[in-house]
């Protein structure tokens, strides 16, 4: 039996991994570059669009305590992303070059994996396939799902921060440094700005003009990577306690915390280039340019990429998807990525390892065996398929969406650790007994 995956960005790869795992061919279809997106600039599988961060490793933190879950249940993503990490302080960034060419290398090398380079626009009527075609998949495919579901998609709009070369870079004003020191010395770089420099830049970007968004459609923006200028419109101060944040970032060359500050986290092993962290933005690029350039460190930035914002479609989950992530019109379709309603690279991987679960399953004939509600696989499983229909939105991991501990605990000092002690104890319970598939991560 062939078992089609469409998509090739984060959840469809792991899914073919998975699938392939458990003996089954697999072909895995994508339409880059035959056909491009909105947003995508290569057609490398695993390419990741906005940040290259796959968030927090601080331990009993709700991101750490997936990805701890991932390499126990043998995520190839996961293996390639610590292979391909460079210095994030407490985040697990990423070389995305190194990061997407792992991937291709292990999925093209397995004897079991046909990658296809073609566009899907339509979906089988009887052949299992896992659909992780993502938030931005082809408009034919998307009718395709619309018809089969009964439903249009919903939507939001994500936004892509900027990239900067290195040596554009004014290392006279920045400093190395992670928050509190919580990482190394040059994790970061910091770009400082006085009180007369923040406040000159916030009134500049509050007045530059940005793209305008599709008439017919309101401006629905994803709450936790709104671009810049949504976030400073809330108030002069938003900045200074969001991506502009000082606290922990005491200038070496002073001894004292800056007004505000912009980190700047590499890009890729060889450090010349820097992405601006939280500067997902939707600003015309020439206005970009201007205001980027009020950063004293950056006055003479070159931009190798500028931030862009793009609409991703979504399902409405817990209407059309049941506990196995499968169209309730059409078992044998399977779902996942952020096309199912979830937001974040590790969340995409989680789901398209967990349908790949359910697919190779349902191919040999054999039950689902969902993790427990208790882990953190479980919890984002439960909110994607439990969730009320009214509502409805895509979200990353958080500890809320783990359930409640038997005896409470209102401190979250000592709540965390017990959840996340719970969740591992509760996810290896699952994986020793789960048919067929590896408990140990998979060397890079």
């Amino acid at each position: 039996m062939v078992v089609r995956v469409i998509g090739g960005g984060l959840a469809g790869p792991e899914a073919a991994w998975q699938l392939a795992q458990r003996g089954l061919e697999v072909e895995l279809w994508e339409m880059r570059p035959r056909v491009s997106t909105p947003a995508h600039q290569t057609s490398a599988l695993g390419e990741l669009v906005c940040s290259n961060s796959l968030k927090s490793e601080a331990p009993n933190s709700a991101p750490w305590l997936l990805k701890q879950e991932l390499r126990r249940a043998g995520s190839l993503l996961l293996a390639c992303a610590d292979a391909a990490a460079v210095p994030g302080g407490q985040a697990l960034a990423v070389d995305r070059e190194r990061f997407s060419a792992a991937i291709e290398a292990r999925l093209g090398g397995h004897p079991r994996i046909r990658i296809r380079r073609e566009e899907a626009t339509t979906l089988p009527p009887h052949a299992i396939t896992v659909l992780a075609a993502g938030p931005l998949c082809s408009a034919p495919l998307a009718e395709a799902l619309a018809q089969r579901t009964g439903r249009s998609h919903l939507y939001f709009y994500d936004a892509i921060s900027p990239i900067v070369e290195a040596e554009s870079v004014d290392s006279e004003r920045a400093y190395g440094g992670s928050r509190y020191g919580k990482g190394g010395d040059d994790d970061y770089l910091n770009c400082p700005l006085d009180r007369a420099e923040y406040e000159r830049f916030y009134h500049a970007l509050v007045a530059a003009a940005s793209y305008p968004l599709r008439a017919f459609e309101e401006p629905r923006f994803f709450e936790a990577c709104l671009p810049l200028e949504e976030l400073a419109r809330r108030g002069p101060d938003t900045l200074r306690f969001g991506p502009m944040k000082p606290v922990g970032l005491r200038d070496p060359r002073t001894g004292r915390e800056p007004y505000a500050a912009v980190q700047l986290r590499r890009e890729n092993l060889r450090a010349d280039s820097y992405n601006l962290v939280g500067f997902q933005n939707h600003l015309r690029f020439g206005a970009q340019a201007e205001v980027l350039r009020l950063i004293p460190a950056l006055e003479h930035a070159r931009f190798l990429r500028y931030g862009q914002v793009h609409r991703n479609s979504y399902l409405l989950a817990p209407a059309v998807l049941d506990g196995a992530l499968r169209l309730r019109a059409q078992p044998t379709i399977f779902v996942a990525g952020q096309l199912c309603g979830t937001e974040g690279y590790v969340e995409a991987i989680a789901t398209g390892l967990l349908a790949g679960r359910f697919a190779a399953a349902a191919a040999l004939g054999e039950p689902a065996e969902p993790p427990p509600r208790a882990s953190a696989l479980g919890s984002l499983l439960h909110y994607i398929t439990r969730s009320p229909i009214q509502g409805y939105a895509p979200a990353n991991i958080t500890m809320d969406l783990l359930p409640a501990l038997a005896i409470p605990e209102r401190e979250r000092a000592r709540r965390h650790p017990l959840q996340c002690a719970a969740a591992l104890a509760a996810a290896d319970a699952w994986l020793s007994t789960a048919r067929g598939f590896a408990t140990e991560a998979i060397p890079a």
